[in-house]
């Protein structure tokens, strides 16, 4: 079976919280997605948005068909390096901060609808 994917690494975002946008998307229709991605109040939901077409963009060069006639096979979302940073606190101590990164993968593949 033919399918497109798109990649975005090192997304400084927790992948927890794109995970959140991710599990809404997976296995839907890409029009039903994308007017999903584009009323959702959530930051990673422009990174998703912006994802999933460049996903569509890759099925176009491969002549999969039109956005009209994908579906999500695959999404899933993977931890990334953690940057980890210090904050001052009281008495001369310190609290750690870790600020984590995510991979996101989309893989999009004609319906199989009978026509």
């Amino acid at each position: 079976m033919s399918e497109a994917k798109a990649v975005l690494r090192f997304v400084r975002m927790a992948p927890r919280k794109v995970r959140m946008v991710v599990d809404l998307i997976r296995g839907r229709d890409v029009p039903d997605a994308l007017s999903i991605l584009k009323y959702l109040p959530r930051s990673a939901a422009k990174v998703v948005d912006q994802l999933l077409r460049s996903s569509v963009a890759n099925a176009g060069q491969k002549e999969l068909g039109g956005p009209e006639s994908l579906r999500i096979v695959r999404a899933y979302v993977d931890g990334g390096p953690t940057l980890k940073r210090f904050r001052a606190r009281s008495m001369g101590k310190a609290n750690s901060i870790k600020k984590r990164t995510s991979h996101i993968t989309i893989v999009v593949a004609p319906s199989e609808t009978p026509s």
